[in-house]
């Protein structure tokens, strides 16, 4: 009789004990991530997070967030570098909650890669984890999911969930903004994690640039610009509500700072903010120059310098400036809410940049 090799998970293409081995090269990094409310350790089937915590709250409210990094991580795969995309997906994350005035508590990721290399996942999970770091909030848990035949070798895309806490009558949004309130603008790190399709299709595809390619008015590669990693905002901003009158704030992502900055912004009220305040980086010009991107289209897509909004009373502009000067953060007035008047949209651009 002769013998038969049955299938196996193994020879469908996933790889158990690879996984396993990047669970044990993960753990030193989560371990640096760890709140006091943080009980057990990573390997369980749930993240456990002590919510007698919240009992200091008066009426507490859990904020929520997910995001991902979009495609950034194809510039990550092509370089071989793996442990800033982290950085990118807490601050996706963590800084959409801290726009409620919340406080970052916890976060889980998602990593689904085509094949399990440990080295590789315990690099991703490393720049997650320092990015919790800068967040102030913990990393319990997460999955490495291999998915063989759907996504080639190389592949991988990550995904993360966070929750934060702030008491009901420090809520911050739309409803705390008055005509007269001051738009404090906050640098941005780069591009972040957002427009990459587009800075993609122009640089790479069209202009046929080289990631190691040395870009002298970026005064280094092309693929150390495009990976620079996302600001994380939430402490200085956590700062600012602790120091400072704050009204509301708005993350700039995906859409750009007018639009992000119109979420915030009330029914009858306008924010106007001035271009001739700052300068955008000179990877914003890059893009729209090799790709002839009209201005509009680029402030639709990119930040264009400006990572986070603050929204506070004119009062307490000088208070507001001196904290995120105090915590190297560069910021400026760049503009103020006034009535909405004939106005379609809650917030504009206005002028020339500087």
């Amino acid at each position: 009789m002769s013998e038969t090799t049955g299938a196996s998970y193994a020879a469908a293409g996933v790889d158990i004990e690879a996984g396993d081995r990047a669970v044990e090269l993960m753990k030193e990094w989560v371990k640096k991530t760890r709140r006091p409310e943080v009980l057990g350790g990573l390997g369980g089937f749930a993240g456990l997070f002590d919510a007698s915590a919240l009992k200091r709250y008066e009426r507490p409210l859990l904020a929520s967030a997910t995001d991902g990094v979009g495609t950034k991580v194809d510039v990550a795969r092509r370089l071989g570098v793996y442990d800033t995309i982290g950085h990118d997906l807490v601050a996706m994350v963590m800084d959409d909650i801290v726009v409620c005035g919340a406080e970052p508590l916890f976060m889980t990721d998602y990593i689904c890669v085509g094949k399990v290399h440990p080295e590789r996942v315990a690099a991703i999970v490393k720049g997650i984890a320092e990015g919790c770091v800068l967040a102030g909030c913990a990393l319990v848990g997460g999955e490495t999911a291999e998915h063989p035949g759907l996504l080639g070798e190389d592949d991988f895309d990550v995904a993360g969930a966070g929750t934060g806490v702030v008491e009901a009558d420090r809520l911050l949004g739309a409803d705390r903004i008055r005509t007269g309130d001051t738009v404090i603008a906050m640098a941005s790190s780069g591009l972040h994690s957002n427009g990459y399709s587009l800075v993609r299709h122009v640089l790479l595809d069209r202009a046929g640039l080289a990631l190691e390619a040395e870009i002298a008015e970026l005064g280094r590669t092309l693929g150390e610009e495009l990976l620079e990693p996302t600001r994380i905002y939430s402490l200085d901003c956590l700062a600012l509500t602790r120091t400072t009158d704050v009204h509301a704030f708005s993350h700039i992502t995906g859409g750009g700072l007018a639009a992000n900055l119109a979420r915030v912004v009330p029914d009858g009220l306008h924010a106007v903010v001035d271009r001739s305040t700052w300068t955008p980086g000179p990877i914003f010009d890059l893009v729209g120059r090799t790709g002839d991107v009209e201005r509009l289209e680029l402030e639709k897509t990119l930040n264009m310098g400006v990572g986070m909004i603050a929204v506070v009373p004119e009062g307490s502009t000088g208070a507001a400036l001196a904290t995120l000067a105090d915590r190297g953060v560069d910021a400026w007035v760049a503009g103020e809410i006034t009535e909405r008047g004939d106005k379609e949209t809650g917030a504009e651009l206005v002028g020339d940049y500087a």
